[in-house]
Formats: C-alpha cells, sequence, structure tokens
C-alpha cells in the first residue's frame, strides 16, 4: 500500500497547478509516495494541463464542486495510502517538506494529524492567515494560530521553530493517519466549506489523539484562492459553520452558555456590519444563524453519536479567555503576548 497520498483538490484552478503543482511532484517523490488531483467538476483545461505535463500524477475526476468536504471524501474513498496528505492548490512546497511529519506520526502512533510551519507566498517572511504556525480556539469557539491573531500577522523570525500540540491543523496542508479519518466518516460534509479541518481534529482530540505542528517541514501559501476574505458567502459560512462546531463538540457543561453568548456576539457583530454599510454582511450574519436552527435535528444526532465516543473532555490548546476580548479590549497582538494569561500549554 502506498504511505503517502498527497491529494490536491481542485476547481478550476489552472493557473494555480500550473505554478504550484511542479513543485509538489518535484519535491514529492520519496519511496511510496504518491500525487493525486481530485477534480472537482472543472470546466476549465485544468484536466488537460496534467494529462500533457504530469502523467505521472493520477487524476480522480467528479461531475460536479461537491465542495471541499465532498470532494476529498470522495477522492480520498478511492485512495488507499497510510497517510493522506490534504494540499491546497495554491501551495508552493519546499524541500523535504513530507519527511519531517510522516516521521514524527511513525513514531508517535497517538499523533493523528499534523501540519507544516504555513508561510506566505507573497510575503515569504511572514506567516499565513489560514494556519501559520498551528491552530488554537479560545473558549467562545473563536479559531486564531500562533503567529496570526484576528487579522494580525506575525513575521516569522523563528519564533515558532519548536515541534508544538496544537488544537487544530489547517485544511490547506494537514497529514491525516487514513484510517483514523475513515473511522470518524471522514470530513462533515454538512460544512460545505471553511473550518471542516477543525471539526475533524476537535473530534480527533475528543478521543484522546494529538494534533502536532512540525516546522522543521515549510510551505508557502497564496491563500484566499476559492472565496476570498471579503466574500459575504465565505462569512456566512465561517459563521454558520463555527456554530456546527461548537454544537458538535463542545462537552455538556458547557455548551448551552457558550452558544448563547456567541449568539449576542455574532448579533453585534451584524450590526457592526449594518453601520458600516455593508448589508450583505449584514444579512450574512442572520442567515447563517438560520440555517443552523434549521438543522439542529441532524446536528443533534451528530452531538450525541460524537458524545458516545469522547474520552476527553477538556483540552490544554483551548484558550481559557476570550480572543476578542484581549485583542481589541487588552491590545495583544501576538501569540505570546497571551501566555500565560489564559493558559498554560506545559
Amino acid at each position: 500500500m502506498t504511505k503517502v497520498a498527497v491529494v490536491i483538490l481542485n476547481w478550476n484552478g489552472k493557473h494555480f497547478l500550473e505554478k504550484f503543482l511542479p513543485s509538489v511532484v518535484e519535491y514529492s517523490q520519496g519511496d511510496g509516495f504518491e500525487v493525486w488531483v481530485a477534480d472537482n467538476g472543472s470546466t476549465d483545461a485544468s484536466l488537460n494541463y496534467i494529462e500533457q505535463t504530469f502523467p505521472q500524477v493520477k487524476v480522480i475526476r467528479f461531475d460536479q464542486n461537491y465542495g471541499f468536504t465532498g470532494g476529498y471524501n470522495k477522492a480520498l474513498s478511492q485512495i488507499q495510502a497510510t497517510y493522506y496528505v490534504l494540499l491546497n492548490s495554491d501551495i508552493e512546497v519546499t524541500h523535504r517538506w513530507i519527511e519531517p511529519i510522516v516521521g514524527y506520526m511513525d513514531v508517535h502512533t497517538d499523533v493523528a494529524a499534523a501540519m507544516p510551519k504555513l508561510l506566505s507566498y507573497n510575503e515569504k517572511n511572514k506567516f499565513e492567515y489560514a494556519g501559520a504556525a498551528g491552530g488554537f480556539l479560545d473558549k467562545l469557539g473563536f479559531p486564531f494560530c500562533r503567529g496570526r491573531l484576528l487579522n494580525v500577522i506575525e513575521e516569522d523570525h523563528g519564533q515558532y521553530n519548536e515541534i508544538s500540540e496544537v488544537f487544530w491543523a489547517t485544511g490547506a496542508c494537514m497529514f491525516v493517519r487514513s484510517d483514523l479519518f475513515h473511522q470518524l466518516g471522514g470530513l462533515d460534509l454538512d460544512f460545505f466549506a471553511h473550518m471542516e479541518e477543525i471539526d475533524l481534529c476537535w473530534r480527533l482530540k475528543n478521543r484522546g489523539f494529538r494534533i502536532m505542528y512540525i516546522p522543521d517541514s515549510v510551505v508557502y501559501h497564496v491563500g484566499g484562492g476559492t472565496l476570498p476574505n471579503n466574500n459575504p458567502r465565505k462569512l456566512f459560512l465561517n459563521y454558520r459553520n463555527n456554530l456546527y462546531l461548537l454544537y458538535k463538540n463542545l462537552p455538556q457543561g458547557s455548551f448551552r452558555s457558550i452558544l448563547f453568548l456567541r449568539m449576542i456576539l455574532d448579533g453585534a457583530s451584524s450590526v457592526m456590519y449594518l453601520l458600516q454599510g455593508k448589508f450583505s454582511f449584514f444579512m450574512a450574519v442572520p442567515k447563517a444563524h438560520f440555517a443552523f436552527y434549521a438543522t439542529l435535528g441532524k446536528f443533534k444526532r451528530k452531538r450525541t453519536e460524537n458524545n458516545k465516543l469522547r474520552t476527553v473532555n477538556h483540552h490544554l490548546q483551548v484558550f481559557k479567555r476570550s480572543i476578542i476580548y484581549s485583542f481589541f479590549i487588552r491590545k495583544k497582538r501576538k501569540f505570546s503576548d497571551l501566555n500565560p494569561i489564559g493558559w498554560r500549554l506545559k
């Protein structure tokens, strides 16, 4: 069986494939390594480019766009490997980007998923928004990263060059054990896109597995390749999926109070968009909440199933305060500013 399958999900991304697939092919040639492209019903010339330029790359064709979650679930159900690497098409990889992570996971069998150091392709001295040096959550379920608090991104000075346990690994470049991926049912299809990797990591952590950041592996990410950050659709997905995330995975003793507080905070942010004259953004927030309420029955069943398999309720990688309060009121701008005020990671 293949040891490592690097799987790129593509949708009309020929320009990214032309730019970044060469580095993936060049630096993914170890024994037992394979590169796959799963195509989500592209209508550009993506597939022609792959077939003509990189015939060694294996291709899976879908008849339509199944989103990030559906595309990867369908693709990975057809690929046999010990480790899957979910890799965005807009990432430039570097020499020996696979070996440090796979080597660590080979030795540490309690590590279910891991990620490399994620730097910006356009500003290579800075971390990249989508994952930076590993993902965390605050007590209200807001995600942030080492190297990126809200919209403030740090330069990389080697300050996060230690192997560390994190709460979530970015879906832009995630290494995951294939057996655990399938045991947990893969990515949650109801998310479609955004925060589905946090949900997967949270489910894994609730079952006692660890998620790691391995900085000896470095990749460069463009970011925002499918939906730009100023897109109301992306805002809708982020708000809705964050509610999905909390309802599915929070322990019994805290989820009601946290969901109530999130409703208040989300309402306040919606009003801010209205005051700024961003009506489509204002509407995205209540639409997200109504979409969440409409699926409560389904997610109650998911929550019940998750709780049956839960072995861990509390995680050190959850910041015990509000990242919003720390950022706007206490003026904390770097991850290092948060420690030890809200947690101790060791």
